[in-house]
């Protein structure tokens, strides 16, 4: 020691050596294995940038390949009216959102809230009345059907014209610091067929990102049993729980993994249903057109085949969607990232959003036994009345969403251009998503507020990570 207390320089080196080889070892410890290829070996480890949700799985075999490109070339490329010469892609309407399941998947990711230049584009509204039919499926409005449709063929009729708004809510966090909150309110200037009354249970849905969908297929059903809590027997103020929905191919009801309320149960009827009801397309699944039940002018219209698209192309599409392969992480062994992953888990966030499963056999070997990272428990939980669209699906009640994957999440800005998160794209970046979120998710909401700016920020910087 020198002369009043003070270290001599090289000791002191020394020291401050050994504080940050131990502290790095410390945030180290805190890295899990193979947690920075999300989707296992199917991870796209090899170009990010704006193309970085349009890969195959890593690990496709050279059987998959030919149809993974040609599924890639339906999901992608415009369907057109019939008749056409173009008959594989004849078909389209007669009422429907998209020309393509790209115009709102842009780069197989995720879609914003409408603008002036694309006022309808990745935007839709499901529709229904009270009640349900035998499967439990929510009925239909007689005169919409089971989604609003803002576009037609030349010969048919558009059902509505959109205008949104917006109210702003202010709160501020424990140090002080305001925020600001967006909340849409929808109307419908043209109401084609009928005015929308008030009895109409409407729920606004944004286009997600498709990556990983055939690995979230693959997590066993005893998983997904495994973290149900519908009673909150573990005390903790989370009481996720399954959707159980109808297979229509099987005709049984299944646990739901698809869709903002987990109302679909497989790749396969996710993309059926996506087909007849965005783009009307006819297909194995969903023979019949979208039309409502008093909408004879939407039935009479000529067809573009019985199915509009084939068992071979449709099988196509579904193995594209089902092989989209999630990106690697980035920054993942940063000490930001992993303070960020601590704090996350601390304030509960990760109680909902489970960071880790393992898959099961599956039909496309290429997704069978991975170790994945989605951040999904895929239940339903009530996100309070802040979110609530009121309208069941299933055994979702109006304030129940299914818990969305978090991974490729820190690349929609590169991606699409745009931060929009939420099922119908109100918070207008990550920070806003977390403040809505009420419910069971309320305790975590204000654990957030109430942490430091830094530290709110580490938070962002992790989940920006996945």
């Amino acid at each position: 020691m020198l002369k009043g207390g003070a270290t001599h320089p090289f000791l002191f080196g020394i020291y401050m050596l050994v504080y940050f080889l131990l502290t790095l070892g410390c945030y180290k410890s805190h890295i899990e294995s193979g947690e920075w290829l999300p989707g296992g070996e199917t991870t796209n480890t090899l170009i990010l940038g704006s193309n970085a949700f349009i890969f195959p799985a890593e690990n496709i075999s050279i059987a998959n390949q030919p149809s993974f490109y040609s599924g890639n070339s339906f999901f992608n490329q415009a369907w057109v009216e019939t008749p056409s010469s173009t008959i594989k892609r004849d078909g389209l309407g007669p009422l429907f959102n998209a020309r393509s399941c790209a115009a709102c998947h842009f780069k197989d990711g995720r879609a914003q809230p409408p603008t002036e230049s694309m006022p309808h584009l990745g935007l839709l509204f499901r529709a229904s009345i009270s009640g349900e039919d035998e499967n439990g499926s929510p009925l239909g409005h007689d005169n919409y059907g089971g989604q609003l449709q803002p576009f037609s063929v030349l010969q048919g009729t558009p059902e509505i014209e959109l205008s949104i708004t917006y109210e702003y809510i202010t709160g501020a966090y424990g140090d002080g610091e305001v925020y600001k909150l967006q909340k849409p309110v929808y109307s419908f200037p043209t109401e084609n067929y009928g005015t929308l009354s008030s009895d109409v249970m409407l729920s606004p849905r944004i286009a997600p990102a498709v990556i990983g969908m055939g690995l979230l297929e693959a997590i066993p059903q005893s998983r997904i049993e495994e973290l149900e809590d519908p009673n909150d027997q573990d005390g903790n103020g989370i009481s996720g729980t399954i959707n159980w929905v109808w297979d229509f191919s099987d005709e049984v009801h299944k646990v739901g993994r698809f869709g903002w309320k987990s109302e679909q149960p497989t790749v396969k009827q996710q993309v059926a249903s996506a087909f007849v009801e965005d783009i009307g397309i006819t297909n194995p699944v969903f023979m019949t057109e979208s039309c409502g039940e008093h909408q004879t002018d939407c039935k009479e219209l000529p067809s573009g085949g019985d199915p509009e698209i084939e068992q071979d192309l449709f099988d196509k599409v579904v193995l594209y969607t089902s092989l989209l392969a999630v990106p690697i992480r980035r920054d993942w062994e940063e000490k930001d990232v992993l303070n960020g992953k601590m704090l996350f888990s601390d304030i509960g966030c990760a109680d909902c959003h489970t960071p880790n499963h393992q898959t099961e056999s599956h039909e496309f070997p290429e997704l069978s036994n991975q170790s994945i990272w989605p951040y999904t428990d895929l239940l339903l939980h009530d996100m309070g009345e802040g979110l609530a669209d009121h309208r069941p699906v299933f055994d979702a009640n109006g304030q129940e969403w299914r818990t969305p994957p978090l991974w490729g999440i820190g690349l929609v800005k590169t991606v699409n251009k745009h931060t929009r998160f939420l099922h119908d794209g109100r918070a207008r970046n990550l920070t806003e998503a977390i403040l809505w979120h009420g419910g069971e998710a309320k305790t975590a909401q204000q654990n957030f507020i109430n942490l430091s700016k830094t530290e709110r920020e580490e938070i962002l910087t992790f989940v920006n990570s996945l």
